[in-house]
């Protein structure tokens, strides 16, 4: 009994480390080229006390980036603050930094995405007795809780990444690196769902709207349709994207550097003639599928640890590229195990190959 009360601790420990391990790695997105500018465009009516601003940001997904629109977002917490994503140029690549909430404004890459967030800090609002009091001069709200407060506005770039060739230049101040190791909130569910239905709508990809999105902004999270939707009244400005998206800046194919850059898996369906045999072809795929997704996510997450070590260790730029090098080479072993796996699959199922 003693033996299965220590098994269940132990089991439990496990559980919770892996649940907090996972709560701070974050996805590691890197690009070639930079996003396109931010774009013009007016900020809908707040829906109602409580609700804070999260302004929209250009996102990655399938070799192009896409508009998430900027929405009102009830804070997870009495007293937390947003402090949205951003790009900066680090190793000769494009990385996306997970915005967060928390009891401070962190760094944001100087990036100036308005109504409040002008490259440093927020100015749109604060906390006072867990009520939240609206700046109105930098706010669109009909709520009781304002105050006006002139802001001047030093920074009217629409450039938004931080670093490399015309990005911003700007470094985290000893306060915005405090609040980076303070306590944090991943984005809330509705954040979640705003991302989902941007990235599965064609009309915000850059590629289509040339960095002028249909739909800038909306007053609730995910809700793209309706008179609560703001368009782009302009572009920040011009856009022209590489012709080919996934390639390096050298040119060539880009090269994964973790499991996350991976292209899914997408074997050919088995087409043998025989319905009974294609369906045992296809869920033994299907099988060996299933484990190699949860090896890449096992290596993901043994690499996002290294991260957030990293992070709290305050590691240089040649210490960042040796962990990069390493993750890159564990990331390609991997890759070429698989499709070995798959190859030799395929093999005994007869080729498996549509006629």
């Amino acid at each position: 009994m003693r033996i299965n009360r220590l098994l269940r601790m132990l089991f439990f420990a496990v559980a919770l480390f892996t649940v907090s391990v996972a709560a701070q790695a974050q996805v590691r997105i890197t690009v070639a080229f930079g996003p396109p500018a931010l774009p013009v465009y007016e900020q809908p009516l707040c829906p109602g006390d409580g609700y804070l601003w999260t302004p929209g940001y250009w996102a990655w997904a399938d070799d192009d980036y896409y508009w998430v629109p900027g929405t009102w977002i009830m804070a997870p917490e009495v007293g937390f603050l947003w402090t949205p994503p951003w790009w900066g140029w680090d190793g000769g690549v494009f990385a996306f930094n997970e915005g967060y909430w928390g009891p401070q404004i962190g760094f944001y890459g100087g990036i100036n995405y308005g109504f409040g967030y002008f490259g440093t800090g927020f100015v749109g609002g604060r906390w006072n007795n867990g009520h939240f009091f609206y700046n109105s001069s930098v706010m669109n709200v009909h709520v009781t809780n304002v105050y006006n407060e002139h802001v001047d506005i030093q920074n009217s770039s629409h450039v938004s990444y931080n670093g490399g060739q015309g990005g911003i230049e700007a470094r985290p101040t000893a306060a915005e690196q405090a609040a980076a190791n303070d306590r944090h909130l991943a984005p809330v569910a509705a954040q979640t769902q705003n991302l989902n239905a941007a990235r599965s709508n064609p009309d915000l990809r850059a590629s289509a709207n040339h960095g002028k999105p249909p739909i800038a902004a909306t007053d609730h999270a995910g809700e793209f349709h309706g008179s609560s939707v703001v368009a782009a009244r302009e572009a920040g400005g011009e856009y022209h994207a590489p012709e080919n998206r996934g390639a390096s800046p050298n040119g060539a194919p880009r090269t994964a550097v973790h499991p996350n850059d991976l292209p899914p898996t997408r074997p050919a369906a088995p087409n043998t003639g025989d319905a009974k045999k294609d369906k045992k072809y296809q869920a033994q795929q299907q099988k060996l599928m299933d484990k190699q997704n949860q090896e890449r996510q096992k290596l993901q997450l043994q690499q996002d640890k290294e991260h957030v070590q990293m992070t709290k260790q305050h590691a240089d730029q040649s210490q960042q590229q040796q962990v990069e090098q390493r993750h890159q080479q564990q990331t390609q072993e991997l890759q070429q195990r698989h499709q070995g796996e798959m190859q030799q699959l395929q093999s005994r199922q007869g080729g498996g190959r549509p006629k």
